[in-house]
């Protein structure tokens, strides 16, 4: 990571850590380095959530383009996987979305992909970020006033994505009686758009943003509510997106959550049973829950583990020809369909599964065993994060609570493990994130507050 982009882009508070200025320098910086070659114009796509400061940034990006002759193609408020999409079919030099995902409404960010619909490789962002720092200077002095970009609205950019979700089943999803959480965000306009032209019998709920109200007590980070709404009013499944939509959870119609493991472990099935499964493989995350192991093992599949993210998780397919992969937390990437992950695609995917099955969606995740897990944050500051890796007190604890995972023979070989502790600095937020893994809850959540107490000890 570098001195302005983290795991996904530039991210902070608005007007403190993320400024006009800034978002003018990025701006100027993506279309500068997308250049086209002389007497062809650059076109950069800008997409946005809901939140009240996407006007802002969504202005000074604009301007940025602009000055040095580029286009600014704005999309308006559209998921972050419909960007990237777009981007391709609009033969758009690079596309940006302005977002900070299941961030509160006062944090906002920029994330920036390539024409090929793809996040920028490390590479390009450091050329980006050089620009934008002034280390690479950015010559305008030749350009003539009616060489200067043009803001273009694109109108058509919800239906496109829409008809391109939709086209990923051969089928309708009609009998299907399905709950919707929008989370105040992006997917507010295009769910229903959607999910009424696959056939489903949906209620659509925290579609009515304001500005202020994404992610408040709604959509994939709080979703409890969504799971007792569908309970209540007897659905067969409820699905959750983050404020971005390029992530989804979802409910069975016990209310009970279905998280990215099992979204994954369901779909692969699935795919591995058609033979469309590349290679037989799925990527995941080092934060994979180990049932998930546990259940590719039982099924002959293979499991590749990556750094923490969604962008790591990608390299690793298109390096070896992958084309499922995701995160715990929802990040779905069909590679087949879509190059970032995508709520509502991994939605559409998951209910034409169950409407095939003809089985209840509870009945469908019971392929996969979950271990229990407790997930503990601290906060620390920037600094403290980065001092994090080289406290060498934290290590041995980690160390010590790893080594009573081990199961051992008689002789010390270790054979297996019945749980794990990872501990690591979050990628977008001032946190140090605390997880542990194993068959005994009582005892692994013992384990995590000595862990974290001692992080908050030391770091906080």
């Amino acid at each position: 990571m570098g001195k302005l982009f983290g795991t996904d882009g530039v991210r902070g508070i608005v007007n403190l850590e993320l400024t006009a200025e800034i978002a003018m320098k990025i701006g100027k910086a993506v279309a500068s380095a997308f250049l086209k070659n002389k007497g062809e114009r650059a076109k950069i796509l800008i997409g946005k959530d809901t939140r009240v400061s996407c006007d802002l940034l969504e202005g000074a990006l604009i301007a940025g383009i602009c000055s040095v002759g580029a286009d600014a193609l704005c999309l308006e408020v559209v998921p972050t996987p419909a960007v990237a999409y777009l981007v391709k079919k609009y033969n758009a030099s690079a596309g940006i979305m302005i977002s900070a995902s299941h961030n509160s409404f006062e944090f906002n960010g920029i994330k920036i992909f390539g024409s090929d619909g793809y996040k920028l490789s490390d590479e390009l962002e450091e050329k980006i970020e050089k620009i934008v720092l002034g280390d690479i200077p950015v010559d305008v002095s030749g350009l003539k006033y009616k060489d200067l970009g043009r803001k273009i609205f694109v109108p058509q950019a919800v239906d496109d994505y829409v008809e391109h979700v939709s086209g990923s089943i051969d089928c309708d999803l009609k009998g299907l009686k399905v709950v919707f959480d929008c989370s105040n965000g992006a997917a507010s306009e295009s769910v229903k758009k959607l999910f009424l032209k696959l056939g489903v019998d949906c209620v659509i709920i925290n579609a009515e943003p304001n500005g202020v109200n994404i992610n408040d007590n709604c959509g994939s980070v709080y979703i409890d509510n969504l799971a007792k709404y569908v309970k209540k009013y007897d659905f067969d499944a409820g699905f959750a997106f983050d404020g971005d939509a390029d992530r989804c959870l979802a409910v069975d119609e016990n209310g009970n959550v279905i998280d990215g493991d099992f979204i994954m472990a369901i779909c692969a099935k699935d795919l591995s049973k058609k033979k469309k499964l590349a290679k037989n493989t799925v990527v995941g995350t080092v934060m994979t829950n180990l049932g998930f192991n546990h259940f590719c093992i039982e099924n002959n599949l293979n499991f590749v583990a990556t750094k923490v993210g969604d962008r790591y998780v990608l390299e690793e397919m298109l390096k070896n020809g992958y084309n499922l992969g995701g995160e715990q937390s929802g990040h779905i990437i069909f590679l087949d369909y879509s190059t970032t992950g995508d709520g509502q695609l991994t939605a559409v995917q998951l209910l034409s599964i169950l409407k095939d099955s003809g089985m209840k969606f509870s009945e469908v995740a019971k392929i996969m065993k979950k271990l229990p897990q407790v997930m503990l944050n601290v906060k620390v500051d920037n600094l403290n994060k980065l001092k994090f890796y080289a406290d060498e007190e934290i290590k041995n604890v980690i160390d010590k609570v790893n080594k009573e995972f081990e199961f051992k023979d008689n002789i010390g070989n270790k054979l297996s493990c019945n749980g794990r502790v990872l501990v690591r600095a979050s990628g977008t937020e001032p946190l140090i994130r605390v997880m542990l893994e194993g068959e005994n809850l009582e005892r692994i959540t013992i384990l995590a507050n000595e862990v974290a107490n001692l992080v908050k000890e030391k770091l906080s």
